[in-house]
């Protein structure tokens, strides 16, 4: 993947990692007193949902207590990666992957056009919504969080629920509970400090290793490619030589954690570039934040691993990477319908 950005500075190499050094370490000092929690309405982060669903996700994610826009946006992201078309193999169809026995009972002609389409997401997203809320209201008198009860009804149904008192001791449900819980996190505005990665370090370590090295499209490093490394390969070895797992490709590894603002930044977050800043599906490129606004990234074909400036018109936002946020990615998303 590539980013036609030249970053025309030359500094001695022994004095700038001395900097560099210096620079991360300062800016973990600075942010080690800027964690902290407060509560509030649940917003959606910049450039975290596709503009053309925005105002969808975030009007019908506050339809009832239970539910709320982050959360809505983690379950349509984890059915069907934003595809309209989608279907799996279970015949599941559509934007929120009704099957047609559940749309049949549930589907709403939200827009109000005189068909309730499973395919238009102006029907199917409101429906998912009212979905979670009537599950939401089938378990609000069983113990515990009624969200994860009914993230939990919406896997294993509302009976299986109220029997088990809680989400049930089924792994498939409480993966799914914690996934789209943890997803969430990398949907919401943050509210207050991000707190920093404990891996960051690591990450920045591996790629400064790799300044110098040739760019290749495809490369991940390995032997048979030289030891070359496209921008996502790059980021991908960096956060692997942490035991953190990320997607091979950019757009993917942007929901990866939370989206902390710019002006929040800290080294080892992953800083994207897209050519539609209102759809995070158009991210083309992706680097390491250092510090002092600049990035550890594989530019482009002709170029080497280098330092570049990450303020530019194409920059849609940044990462925060965490553990539980790379688990939490879906891998296997659906198909587009035929």
């Amino acid at each position: 993947m590539g980013r036609k950005i030249w970053l025309g500075v030359i500094v001695g190499g022994g004095l700038f990692f001395s900097f560099l050094a210096l620079l991360v370490v300062g800016t973990y000092s600075a942010a080690a007193g800027l964690v902290g929690s407060s509560r509030g309405a649940v917003g959606l982060a910049k450039g975290a949902v596709p503009n053309v669903y925005q105002a969808l996700v975030q009007d019908w994610g506050n339809l009832c207590p239970a539910l709320n826009p982050a959360l809505l946006a983690a379950q349509l992201y984890q059915e069907s990666g934003w595809n309209p078309r989608a279907q799996s193999g279970a015949d599941a169809q559509g934007i929120a992957q009704f099957i047609p026995g559940t749309w049949a009972t549930h589907g709403l002609d939200a827009n109000h056009d005189g068909t309730a389409d499973v395919w238009d997401p102006e029907d199917a997203i409101p429906s998912a919504a009212q979905y979670d809320c009537d599950l939401a209201s089938y378990v609000k008198n069983v113990p515990g969080d009624n969200t994860d009860n009914m993230l939990a009804a919406y896997n294993a149904g509302a009976y299986a629920v109220i029997q088990a008192g809680g989400v049930p001791p089924y792994r498939e449900t409480q993966n799914y509970v914690k996934r789209i819980r943890t997803l969430e996190k990398s949907f919401a505005a943050p509210v207050g400090a991000v707190a920093p990665s404990q891996q960051a370090a690591g990450a920045i370590y591996f790629a400064q290793q790799r300044l110098g090295t040739p760019y290749l499209w495809g490369g991940e490093g390995t032997a048979a490619q030289g030891g070359r490394f496209d921008c996502s390969g790059l980021t991908q070895a960096a956060y692997a030589s942490v035991g953190i797992t990320l997607p091979r490709v950019a757009n993917d590894q942007w929901n990866a954690g939370p989206h902390p603002a710019r002006a929040d930044l800290l080294p080892g977050d992953l800083v994207f570039f897209a050519t539609d800043l209102d759809d995070p599906r158009s991210i083309h490129h992706v680097g390491i934040y250092v510090g002092g606004g600049y990035m550890i990234d594989a530019p482009h074909t002709g170029a080497v691993i280098r330092f570049d400036p990450v303020d530019s018109a194409d920059y849609i936002g940044a990462t925060r990477v965490t553990q539980a946020g790379a688990q939490a990615l879906p891998t296997q998303p659906a198909q587009p319908a035929v």
